[in-house]
C-alpha cells in the first residue's frame, strides 16, 4: 500500500455524496474511520493534522463529511442520517482497505454518531471505538443522559479527554467509564480543553499535547489488532 491523499466521494442514501480522504501509509497496521466534529469538516486543522500524524504513527485514516456539512449547512443532520453516513464510511473504508484492522470514532458529535450507530446495530468489521472529546453534556449542565446508548456497545471503547472540557465534566465521565468496565478506557489530557488546547500557564503547547494524544490512540489501536 503507497500513501493515498487524494479526494473521493461515496453514496449515503439515494443521490446523496459526500466526500472523503484517505490516508493510507505504505505500513499501515490499522485503519481509523474518523468523523468530524459538529461545526467543522473533514479539512479542519485539527483533524488534517491527526491524519498527518496517525499515518507516520502506521495508521490509516479515513475523514469525512456529514451531508449538512457537505452543503455547507450550519444545521447537523438528523440522527438516522448521521448514523447512515457513519455506516457508508465504514463499508468503504472496508472497500478501500480490506486488509487492515478497522476502528472508528471520531471529533466530538462525530464521535458521538459513530458510537449510536454502533449501539443500534454494530459496524460491520470495527474491532474498537475512539472518541476525540466525547461530548457528554452541553456546556455548564452536567448531565449523563447522552451516554446511555454506551451500556448497548458490546466493543472496546477509547475516551481521550483533556481534564478542563466544558462538555464532559470529569467526575462524571469517570464513573461512567467504570461502570462500562473492561470495555472502556480513558486516557486524560492534563489541563486540556474540549479542543485538546491547553493555557499556556500549563508549561505545555497545543502540538504537543495533541501528540501525545495520537500516540495514545495508536497505542490503544495496536493493543487491539
Amino acid at each position: 500500500m503507497t500513501p493515498n491523499r487524494d479526494p473521493l466521494t461515496f453514496e449515503v442514501q439515494g443521490e446523496v455524496r459526500v466526500s472523503a480522504r484517505l490516508e493510507l501509509p505504505a505500513r499501515a497496521h490499522a485503519c481509523y474511520v474518523l468523523a468530524h466534529g459538529a461545526g467543522a469538516g473533514m479539512e479542519h486543522p485539527f483533524l488534517s493534522a491527526a491524519a498527518r500524524e496517525l499515518a507516520a504513527l502506521g495508521i490509516a485514516t479515513l475523514r469525512y463529511q456529514f451531508p449538512y456539512m457537505q452543503r455547507r449547512s450550519r444545521r447537523p443532520d438528523p440522527p438516522p442520517v448521521c448514523h447512515a453516513t457513519v455506516r457508508a464510511a465504514v463499508a468503504t473504508a472496508v472497500r478501500l482497505a480490506p486488509a487492515l484492522p478497522l476502528f472508528a470514532g471520531g471529533r466530538s458529535f462525530g464521535g458521538r454518531m459513530t458510537s449510536q450507530a454502533q449501539a443500534l446495530e454494530p459496524l460491520p468489521g470495527v474491532r474498537g471505538l475512539a472518541f476525540l472529546g466525547f461530548p457528554l453534556h452541553p456546556a455548564g449542565r452536567p448531565a449523563d443522559s447522552r451516554a446511555r446508548h454506551l451500556f448497548e456497545v458490546q466493543i472496546p471503547m477509547l475516551f481521550i479527554q483533556g481534564t478542563r472540557d466544558a462538555l464532559a465534566e470529569r467526575g462524571l465521565l469517570e464513573g461512567i467509564v467504570g461502570r462500562l468496565g473492561a470495555r472502556a478506557t480513558l486516557s486524560v489530557l492534563e489541563d486540556a480543553d474540549h479542543s485538546f488546547h491547553v493555557p499556556a500557564r500549563s508549561g505545555r503547547r497545543d502540538p504537543e499535547v495533541r501528540s501525545a494524544a495520537w500516540r495514545a490512540l495508536a497505542d490503544w489501536i495496536g493493543s487491539l489488532s
